[in-house]
């Protein structure tokens, strides 16, 4: 069995290690440490989340660091203030036992003065968002002239953030003799051309096949009519006494909408996203943390860098856009060797994605009925036995008023105080879903077909000429529209013009008058309905390989595109 001193890692080091109580590197470690230890090619990692890719970057990068010059000798760059809190934690951890080594942390949300007169003191290890990095550049206070190190860490993430503009301009102040390492669980296609724009005859590692789910993970589909998905996450939630889990949500608006609704319900459970102060997320996730909350209502972006490892539970509200997230969401459990489960709620409509999903992560997807009143009644009356089974009696605290208890319920035989005992905790979920109806969707097909009658189409004069995506076409109708509430059906991108649905509800003059005339890259948008059916071929573009990953509900919301949270 490989252990970290068989590594070439140095004493204080491994001591460091000890005290953490590591003592046998994960595959990504056991991979990537040698070879930072002795090349200077540069390096493309890929492992799932949770397996250890910050030690696998940062221990040859602390090993190899000279504590002699206190200039900035390795810049960590992150897509978010948790994750790189997260990374510079690690790193420091690493170092106890190397005083003169020194770690800052520079991110957004934070007071930049702190920051700068961190840098100011030395610091040979920066961790950084590109946000706050590239505004540090520009105020002269971080030097990247002489570092050696680059660290991509979750690179897919950063583009997919719109963070392409400032990783170009941090590093085109780099020197071109440095290491520049990737480290990523996933592998779109935007990771190659970052590999192809900013490495040299990279050298390539995998712990595991990339885009797969953990093993320990098992994946699970919901399927229940779009108004319904809300009552479905309760009853999953329900379903699941002990739940220790994050549900996922597209955007800020519906991370706060479904957290008020939970919290309204009773349920414990509180919200992370990007409108939140510094000082809120850190109590939100000390809240989380500490287990005083079972459920974390989040965005991807606000839940990347979450160092949290026994979830029971993921459950996806909506489906990624992207599907490579997928694999991000789902890698939040199973880890440690813990088993986990990831959930997806799907209307009809997004039946076929569980299927591009599933060819992603070689996983295949249980479709599992909803629970019924019955179920939840059930499952949580012999959560209550469980408790009482396993409760510790604090017998000198009571003594005193059990003579009066027994009094009051001498009355009662065995049968008839067990009874009453359980019905104060069964009564509550009987009286919530006593006339509660059947919700489970069509599990028989996929109902994702074009000319849906509950949808409008409508034919728009821009495409991808015009740099259009799904992403930034969803933004378009939000920022324009001003009903709320409607959901966006499928979109088809072709080369110079495009496709959307709209779901009746909304009527067709709303939606002309509200897109006519509007601006998008310097271009006049022009909208029409539109009844045909076919792809008009005469654009020059092939289908779009986003077609049909519409409905999600409009809360009136900008694309998470034009956000970095």
């Amino acid at each position: 069995m490989t252990t970290f001193s068989d590594l070439g890692l140095q004493d204080n080091i491994l001591k460091a290690l000890t005290d953490l109580g590591f003592s046998t590197p994960t595959p990504i470690q056991q991979k990537a440490i040698p070879h930072l230890l002795t090349s200077k090619q540069d390096l493309k990692a890929f492992a799932q989340t949770g397996t250890g890719k910050t030690a696998a970057f940062s221990l040859p990068i602390i090993n190899q660091i000279s504590v002699k010059q206190l200039k900035t000798q390795a810049i960590i760059l992150s897509p978010t203030r948790e994750l790189a809190i997260q990374i510079a934690n690690n790193v420091n951890e690493f170092t106890k036992y190397l005083p003169k080594l020194k770690t800052v942390a520079v991110y957004g949300g934070a007071n930049i003065d702190l920051q700068v007169r961190a840098l100011k003191r030395g610091a040979q290890i920066v961790v950084g968002t590109p946000g706050r990095t590239v505004d540090l550049i520009k105020r002269r206070v971080l030097n990247l002239e002489t570092i050696k190190w680059v660290v991509l860490d979750e690179a897919d993430e950063m583009l997919n953030m719109g963070f392409k503009d400032e990783l170009d301009r941090i590093l085109e102040v780099t020197p071109s003799d440095k290491q520049t390492l990737l480290f990523s669980a996933t592998f779109p296609k935007e990771v190659d051309a970052i590999a192809r724009n900013y490495m040299n005859n990279s050298f390539e590692i995998s712990a595991g096949k990339k885009n797969i789910s953990t093993e320990n993970v098992k994946h699970e589909a919901y399927i229940t009519e779009e108004k319904n998905r809300y009552s479905a996450l309760k009853r999953i939630t329900d379903f699941f006494p002990d739940i220790y889990g994050i549900v996922f949500c597209r955007t800020r608006a519906e991370t706060k909408s479904v957290a008020e609704k939970l919290i309204a319900d009773g349920y414990s459970a509180d919200a992370l996203h990007g409108d939140l102060s510094q000082a809120q997320r850190d109590m939100v996730m000390q809240k989380f943390r500490s287990k005083h909350l079972q459920l974390l209502i989040a965005t991807d972006v606000a839940a990347r860098g979450l160092d949290v490892t026994d979830l029971t539970h993921v459950i996806n509200y909506k489906i990624p856009d992207q599907y490579e997230a997928y694999t991000h969401r789902s890698g939040r459990t199973g880890r440690a060797g813990k088993e986990g489960v990831s959930i997806v709620i799907v209307n009809g409509r997004e039946r076929g994605k569980l299927k591009s999903i599933e060819r992603l992560i070689s996983k295949t997807f249980e479709i599992k009925s909803i629970p019924s009143s019955k179920d939840i009644c059930g499952k949580q009356l012999f959560n209550l036995i469980n408790k009482v089974k396993n409760v510790d009696i604090n017998e000198s605290e009571i003594e005193t008023f059990l003579p009066n208890i027994y009094g009051e319920l001498e009355y009662l035989n065995r049968e008839e105080l067990i009874k009453r005992f359980v019905s104060v905790e069964f009564n509550r979920f009987l009286s919530y879903y006593e006339n509660a109806k059947d919700i489970n969707g069509d599990t028989s097909k996929s109902s994702n077909k074009r000319g849906d009658k509950n949808f409008s189409r409508y034919y728009i004069n821009i495409g991808k000429l015009d740099d259009l995506n799904p992403g930034s076409l969803i933004g378009v109708i939000n920022k324009n529209l001003k009903q709320h509430n409607f959901a966006i059906g499928q979109i088809e991108i072709l080369k110079s013009f495009s496709f959307f649905e709209i779901e009746k509800s909304i009527s067709d003059s709303d939606v002309v008058n509200s897109l006519n005339n509007k601006d998008f890259n310097g271009r006049k948008i022009s909208v029409e309905l539109t009844n045909k059916q076919k792809s008009e071929s005469g654009g020059g573009g092939r289908r779009s390989k986003f077609k049909g990953s519409k409905p999600q509900r409009n809360s009136g919301f900008k694309s998470r595109r034009g956000s970095r949270r």
